[in-house]
C-alpha cells in the first residue's frame, strides 16, 4: 500500500482536536487511509453498521482508539451525539475520524454541529510526491485516482468514464445539481476542451442551450465535487486592463484525458492542447504540495493583461509573491525567462520560477529554471 502524505497531517490534527473530518472525492482512498489509522470502523451507509453503532454507542465512547465513521453525511443524527460526547470531555482529543465525499450535506452538518470541535482535511488523488519518479508521466496521463490506472494501467480510461457517468447520474443530482446526466456529461466534455482557458459562461451556455447564470451554477457543483478548479485572476494596479474572469482546469488529468479520448502517452504528446494539459497538471501538483505543507499562503491566481502578458500561476507564500511560468519543453530558452521576469516585475513578484521538463535546472536565490520536482524541493527548502 502506498503511504499517503496526508496521513501525517491527519494524525497531527487528531492530536490537537477531538475530531477530524476527512473530505475528498469519491474513490480517492479515504477509507483505506482511515483504516490504516484505526481498526474501529463503522460504515454509516450500511444499515447494519448504523444499528451496531447505535447499540454500542456507550462502549464506543469509552474506547481509547480513534473511531472511524465513514459516509457520515448519511447519518445526520450522529452529529448531535458527537457534539454531546465531545462537549462532555473537551480535553480529550483524537476521538473521531469522520469520512465523507465532498457534499453540501456533510459540510453543512460539520459547520452546524461541530464548529470549533473538528479539524478539516482534504484528501485528493495521488500526487507526484507519493510516487516514484518512474511513474511521473503515467501520473500525468492517467491521473491520481488509485483505481484509475496508476496502480494497474489496464483500468485507464474505462474507469474514468464510468466514474464520471456515475457522478452525473447519481452523486451530483443527490447533492442538488438539477441537470440531467447527458447535460452534465456534455458540459464536462466542453470544459475538457476549454482546459486552461479563461471562463466564458455565455459562450458555454449557448452551446448547451442554457443561460450563463445556469451554467455558472452547474460549474459551482463541479467545483464543489473537486472536479474543476476555477483559478481567479490576480489584480494589481499597473495601468493596464486585466482579465477579470477565472481560468478553468480539470483537477485530475486522467479525467481530462479520458474525456478528450487520449489513449496513451504518445497520443497525448501529439495533441495540440497538450501544453494546457501539462500546465493544469503542474498547477495542481504545486497546490497539492502547498496544502500539505501547512505554510500560510494567499492565492492561488493567474495574471493576464488585455495585451496578452500572462503568468500561469501566482501565489504568496510567507509574505513573498511567487510568479510561475509553466512550459512543456525540455530545453527552455533565455527568452522564456526574460518574459517571465518582465511579467513578474509588473506585479512585484519576488520569486520567479520557470518550470519545464528540463534535466539541467539552474537555480538562484529567487530565480530558477527547473523541473517540477526541483521546484517542489525549492519550496520545501525555502519555506
Amino acid at each position: 500500500m502506498i503511504e499517503r502524505n496526508l496521513k501525517a497531517v491527519v494524525l497531527a490534527r487528531l492530536e490537537d482536536y477531538p475530531a477530524v473530518a476527512l473530505f475528498g472525492p469519491r474513490q480517492v482512498g479515504k477509507t483505506t487511509l482511515a483504516r490504516s489509522i484505526s481498526p474501529i470502523y463503522f460504515d454509516l451507509e450500511s444499515e447494519e453498521d448504523r444499528l451496531k453503532l447505535d447499540i454500542r454507542w456507550e462502549e464506543v465512547l469509552s474506547l481509547h482508539q480513534v473511531v472511524v465513521l465513514d459516509e457520515a453525511q448519511n447519518c445526520p443524527e450522529v452529529f448531535l451525539r458527537l457534539r454531546g460526547a465531545i462537549d462532555a470531555d473537551r480535553k480529550r482529543n483524537g476521538r473521531f475520524l469522520l469520512l465523507g465525499s465532498v457534499s453540501p450535506a456533510l459540510s453543512r452538518q460539520v459547520a452546524e454541529s461541530l464548529a470549533g470541535r473538528v479539524a478539516l482535511c482534504e484528501l485528493m488523488p495521488f500526487s507526484i510526491g507519493e510516487l516514484p519518479r518512474s511513474q511521473e508521466d503515467q501520473l500525468w496521463l492517467m491521473g491520481g485516482y488509485p483505481d484509475g490506472g496508476i496502480l494497474e494501467k489496464s483500468r485507464y480510461p474505462l474507469w474514468q468514464r464510468n466514474y464520471l457517468e456515475l457522478l452525473a447520474m447519481r452523486d451530483l443530482p443527490a447533492w442538488g445539481l438539477p441537470a440531467r446526466a447527458p447535460v452534465t456529461l456534455r458540459l464536462a466534455r466542453m470544459l475538457a476542451a476549454l482546459q486552461g482557458c479563461v471562463w466564458n459562461a455565455s459562450q458555454v451556455g449557448a452551446g448547451l442551450g442554457l443561460s450563463y447564470h445556469t451554467v455558472n451554477s452547474y460549474l459551482d457543483y463541479l467545483e464543489g465535487a473537486c472536479l474543476i478548479r476555477r483559478l481567479p485572476p490576480y489584480h494589481v494596479n499597473i495601468g493596464k486592463r486585466l482579465t477579470k474572469s477565472p481560468k478553468v482546469y480539470w483537477r485530475d488529468s486522467g479525467l481530462l484525458h479520458s474525456l478528450l479520448g487520449v489513449s496513451d502517452e504518445e497520443d497525448l504528446l501529439g495533441r495540440p492542447w497538450v501544453g494546457a494539459s501539462w500546465e493544469g497538471w503542474v498547477i495542481e501538483q504545486i497546490l497539492s504540495y502547498l496544502n500539505l505543507s501547512g505554510s500560510p499562503q494567499d492565492g492561488p491566481w493567474f495574471f493576464k493583461t488585455s495585451d496578452g502578458r500572462e503568468t500561469d500561476l501566482v501565489f504568496a507564500l510567507s509574505g513573498r509573491l511567487h510568479a510561475i511560468e509553466i512550459k512543456l519543453s525540455s530545453s527552455p530558452g533565455t527568452q522564456d525567462f526574460d518574459r517571465l521576469r518582465k511579467n513578474a516585475d509588473l506585479i512585484g513578484a519576488k520569486v520567479r520560477a520557470l518550470i519545464s521538463r528540463t534535466s539541467h535546472p539552474v537555480e538562484g536565490q529567487n530565480e530558477l529554471s527547473t523541473n517540477l520536482r526541483g521546484f517542489l524541493r525549492y519550496l520545501g527548502e525555502s519555506g
